[in-house]
């Protein structure tokens, strides 16, 4: 009884049927193996159009972990959820893109190895 009753709600509502947990796992395992199958087969892809697959794959794997595992929806009861998970992607997405443009940026204004061994060598001749 006290398994049926979980939080006043059927288990069902609660947690999605094996069939939806299922698809969700068959949809989770898919999106992992495509990235690794495109990697493994050196596909003849530019890489900058490889990473943004991956990327996008990696994407759609974060909705189907939310949609099918943590029952992320648009309900009025999961009002709050949807918008603190799409708050917590947007912070995602901004720390990520500034990450990229720090490293970038970084990448760009350093100085290249051979003005670096050269400023050595000034260096250990002047004492």
């Amino acid at each position: 009884m006290l398994a049926k009753t979980h939080n006043g709600h059927g288990a069902a509502k609660d947690h999605g049927t094996m069939a939806q947990l299922m698809i969700g796992f068959g949809l989770a395992a898919l999106l992992t193996i495509i990235p690794f199958v495109l990697i493994i087969a050196e596909v003849a892809i530019a890489r900058t159009t490889l990473i943004g697959i991956i990327m996008g794959l990696g994407a759609v794997q974060i909705v189907v972990h939310l949609v099918y595992f943590l029952h992320v929806n648009r309900s009025t009861e999961q009002g709050w959820t949807l918008f603190a998970s799409i708050f917590a992607v947007l912070i995602l997405v901004i720390v990520l893109a500034g990450s990229l443009w720090v490293m970038r940026n970084m990448n760009e204004n350093m100085m290249p190895m051979h003005d670096m061994d050269h400023m050595t060598s000034l260096q250990s001749q002047q004492g």
